[in-house]
């Protein structure tokens, strides 16, 4: 045995005194075993979600509710088991949750158990800044009920797979429970562990381990095999991979879950040499038949008001008696919704040339495409499972023979699209920027190596994914790509540039491409929430940066605001109440990051005494800012910096990136104080 450094475990070890607040009653073996009533916990979901949902986050109901009774069944059995021998559950099982948008139906167990000192009320604060509860498990906020933080699919399970290997060291009986759903399966790395797992265990390397796999045929934009391709024999070949499969017919019937899950943990403890699968068909969505029949299964949360819950909850509880306690909860959100009404509240609202676009950013991105495809340009879509929120999605309707799916896997659309660019194609890759800059790193710099260029779209910058936590939040996609040779970035405000930018990237590729040379990969970064539709002041040119705002009537010294993509309406709001205060301001946005043009700034930079101000929606070292100052010393460019970005912590779930915008200091307050500061600051 190689003994480990001793670990306190921060998780909640007690197991709940208490039954299920909620409950279902099944017969095993002539005993009564009591679960959590699986109708409740996905009424449970519908309540918290709802909550989210009016503080403007988004939420999801299909993947939790299909796992519901393959949940209940295994947290009875865990906690049964630690009253059972008087210890503390997780000296017993290792339970990882890789279905990332299922973290809610764990957080509703454990309240049905009030495990962790969790209450139903704590549930309904889920995704909101005040709660450890993120739309995706996150350990640094929630080490009492969360063991591997969770988020970007196929991330946890491979992770599991060194605490099977640890228990084996340690000589630990323990068993690894993972919970995982077929879309994950399709990432790299989750294949990978597929492979590897029954590897070790043959080899006796291993701890007992039961994976549990949700298929449905389910990812966000619809059914797997009709959109990409059948996942049926990857899962299939588990058994040749050394896997014992058990398959579950039916993953929604909770007598059969039970003995699935007895019949598999009997297995792998009898012989820690195989681990156990147990595959479960399941039906997404289950409970609401709308989002039972779609073809993403209700992916987000089905209803937008609460006036249409009561009917929801029906449903789920397929016309039974509602339990009271639900009545409760929806007067409660009523009276939300209601005070949310009287006080309209408008989010994030600009001033003066900054009204709320009615597009999106992303808008603009299928406009480009569209506009190269009938210029006889050969663009080539692809995609893996997010063209809906990356702006895609209408050339991809509108030109489905130049799209290509690859599925849940970021690391293989970016292969994919560096073999399409060899072959003489301009290929588009787009997913959110968290996982196309860190899955997708080494192939970027493959793509690169192998002279085959391709052009990223990439949303959901810095804190813009606000809801789904940290996981999710990219906070590093600057650094991640600037360092890699032959890669030019942007930074994107408006569909407007958007439209314009991409178009130039399009063009250039081809025009380099048809001289026979090898142009650079270009990369796009795009937010969620909406920009200004129109910028007044905007004279493209493609690798430098705009004028957005300049108050010259000023009776102190002006300062010259440095942001980009995300922050122009913080910026352009810190600009107008600093103008009315009589401070002389500068707004520059800074959307080519790769290279400042000191030939555009350096005019405003005279004007403003070198004082300058940077905020960035990223962690400020490797930023945009850090790598402009060092441009500014390299070229002898005099500035009089403040920084302001993301100092060296994760992010966590919030209803709007706002709230964290002013949490870590780089929002419209705090640039507003920073020039004012620097204004004042005597030369």
């Amino acid at each position: 045995m190689i003994k480990p450094i001793k670990y306190l475990s921060s998780l909640a070890g007690n197991p709940p005194l208490k039954e299920p607040h909620f409950y279902y009653e099944i017969n095993w073996e002539g005993e009564k075993k009591t679960l959590s009533d699986p109708q409740a916990l996905r009424g449970l979901i519908s309540v918290m979600d709802m909550h989210a949902v009016l503080g403007g986050a988004a939420c999801h109901y299909g993947g939790p509710a299909a796992f519901a009774e393959l949940g209940s069944v295994v947290y009875s059995h865990v906690f049964e088991q630690a009253q059972k021998e008087k210890r503390p559950w997780f000296e017993l099982f290792n339970i990882v949750n890789d279905a990332g948008h299922c973290e809610n139906l764990h957080y509703a167990i454990k309240a049905n158990y009030q495990f962790s000192d969790l209450s139903f009320e704590d549930l309904f604060k889920f995704r909101s800044i005040e709660s450890p509860l993120t739309g995706h498990g996150e350990c640094h906020l929630f080490p009492e009920g969360v063991l591997l933080s969770n988020g970007p699919l196929g991330s946890s399970f491979p992770q599991s797979q060194g605490l099977a290997l640890g228990d084996a060291l340690a000589h630990n009986e323990r068993v690894t429970i993972s919970f995982i759903s077929d879309g994950a399966l399709m990432e790299g790395e989750a294949k990978e562990s597929l492979a590897a797992i029954p590897g070790f265990a043959k080899k006796g390397q291993l701890a007992p381990y039961l994976l549990i796999v949700s298929d449905n045929n389910t990812k966000l934009t619809g059914r797997i095999d009709s959109d990409s391709f059948s996942l049926a024999p990857t899962l299939k070949s588990l058994t040749q991979l050394g896997w014992r499969v058990l398959e579950l017919e039916n993953g929604n019937n909770i007598e059969a879950c039970y003995q699935a899950f007895q019949k598999g943990l009997e297995f792998c403890k009898k012989d820690s040499k195989q681990p156990v699968v147990i595959w479960a068909k399941t039906l997404k969505g289950i409970g609401h038949k709308k989002s039972e029949i779609s073809a993403s299964g209700g992916h987000g949360f089905p209803i937008k008001s609460v006036s249409e819950l009561k009917e929801l909850l029906n449903e789920i509880f397929q016309n039974k008696q509602v339990p009271l306690e639900f009545n409760k909860w929806i007067q409660d959100l009523e009276n939300k919704e209601l005070n949310l009404k009287s006080k309209k509240v408008s989010t994030n609202k600009p001033v003066e040339w900054g009204s709320i676009a009615q597009d999106k950013v992303q808008v603009g991105v299928s406009k480009a495409l569209i506009e190269a495809v009938k210029k006889q340009r050969p663009i080539i879509s692809v995609t893996s499972d997010l063209p809906g929120s990356t702006g895609l999605s209408q050339f991809r309707k509108e030109f489905p023979s130049h799209s290509i799916d690859v599925g849940v896997a970021e690391s293989n659309m970016i292969s994919t699209a560096v073999g399409l660019s060899k072959m003489g194609y301009i290929p588009v890759v787009d997913t959110f920027a968290q996982f196309g800059v860190t899955k997708g790193a080494l192939p970027f710099l493959m793509s690169s190596l192998s002279q085959a260029p391709i052009i990223g779209v990439f949303s959901h910058i810095g804190f813009q994914d606000a809801a789904d936590g940290a996981s999710h939040q990219a906070l590093n996609y600057i650094s991640m790509l600037l360092g890699i040779p032959h890669v030019e970035i942007w930074s994107l405000a408006t569909a407007q540039e958007a439209e314009f930018f991409i178009g130039q990237a399009i063009e250039e590729f081809y025009n380099i491409k048809q001289l026979g040379k090898i142009p650079p990969s270009y990369v796009f970064f795009l937010g969620r929430e909406n920009f200004p539709i129109e910028n007044p002041y905007f004279n493209p040119s493609f690798r430098s940066s705009s004028l957005l705002y300049e108050n010259a009537g000023a009776t102190n010294e002006t300062v010259v605001l440095c942001v980009n993509g995300t922050l122009v309406n913080e910026a352009l709001s810190a600009c107008y109440q600093l103008s009315k205060e009589g401070y002389g301001v500068i707004l520059i946005h800074t959307g080519y990051i790769s290279e400042p043009d000191w030939t555009f700034l350096e005019p405003y930079l005279k004007k403003a005494k070198g004082r300058i101000v940077f905020s960035e929606d990223h962690q400020l070292k490797g930023g945009f800012s850090s790598h402009w100052a060092q441009s500014a010393y390299e070229q002898k460019i005099f500035i009089d910096p403040i920084f302001l970005g993301v100092r060296g912590h994760f992010g966590q779930s919030a209803y709007l990136a706002s709230e964290l915008y002013e949490k870590h200091g780089i929002g419209s307050s705090s640039m507003y104080e920073a020039v004012k500061n620097l204004s004042l600051k005597k030369s």
